[in-house]
Order: structure tokens, then C-alpha cells, then sequence
């Protein structure tokens, strides 16, 4: 089963992401990021552009010509690990920021969840770790609001 770390009371959810991403870019792990809404994942894409002046994450789309060699990877389609090309070499770890859990949460060891103040964001998040805890994963939740 895979540990998920849930960060709630984030201030704004996809800016979070973005510094999450950062931070593991950084420390070199490979990352897929989820979402089904395609319109959100286009808003994470163009954010991570621009949400620091001097940062730079390599990423694009998971069927990108670049992705064999681009270590941020996003996907609207159902997340799995092997859609990350260095999957053989490293442990993915999966930034889900879709409404759901995905169906496929057993197959990462890691699963990073941020959750906003938004109430509709906030009962998708419960949702969401109901659905972990009824298939048994390890569930860890961080108060970020004071990080704001």
C-alpha cells in the first residue's frame, strides 16, 4: 500500500503544488502529476512557468516527444507509475490534484495530496481519504495553513 501525505489548509492549492514539485525536483525524484480535469492540469502547466522568476522545473505531458528525459511528467489519464520513463531506475512519486482518488493509488509508493480552504475542495479531500483508508493505505495528514 502506499503512504499519502495529505497537506491541508493550504492558502492556494496549486501554488502549494508548485512548491511541492519544486522541492522534489530538487531533491531528484521522479514525479507524475494527475488530474482528469484537463483545464486544471493547463493551469498547474502554466503556473509552473511563472510561480517563482528564478525557478525552472522541466516538465510536460506524459506523451510529450521529451518525456523519456524530463523528470516532472503530467497526465490526465488514469496515473501509473510505468508512464514515467525513469520508473525502473527510482520509485515515482504521484502529485494527485484530481477530485478523486485514482484507481490506481496501489501501484505508488507515495502519494502527495494538497487540499485548499475551498469547501468544495475540502469534501472532495475527505472523499478522497475515505476512499485510501477503506483500501488500506498508510494516511498522513499536515496542517500547512501557518506556512501561508
Amino acid at each position: 500500500m502506499a503512504r499519502i501525505d495529505f497537506a491541508f489548509g493550504a492558502p492556494d492549492r496549486l501554488r502549494m503544488a508548485c512548491d511541492v514539485v519544486r522541492k522534489h525536483h530538487a531533491a531528484g525524484r521522479p514525479l507524475l502529476v494527475y488530474s482528469q480535469n484537463s483545464g486544471r492540469l493547463k493551469q498547474f502547466d502554466r503556473l509552473l512557468w511563472s510561480f517563482e522568476p528564478t525557478t525552472f522545473i522541466p516538465h510536460v505531458a506524459v506523451d510529450d516527444e521529451l518525456a523519456p528525459v524530463t523528470p516532472v511528467l503530467l497526465t490526465s489519464t488514469l496515473p501509473t507509475p510505468e508512464q514515467h520513463p525513469r520508473h525502473a531506475e527510482s520509485p515515482v512519486w504521484l502529485l494527485n490534484l484530481d477530485d478523486n482518488a485514482p484507481e490506481t493509488a496501489t501501484q505508488f509508493q507515495r502519494i502527495l495530496e494538497i487540499v485548499d480552504n475551498k469547501p468544495a475542495e475540502v469534501q472532495n479531500a475527505r472523499q478522497r481519504w475515505k476512499t485510501y483508508k477503506e483500501a488500506g493505505h498508510d494516511l498522513h495528514a499536515h496542517d500547512v495553513s501557518a506556512r501561508a
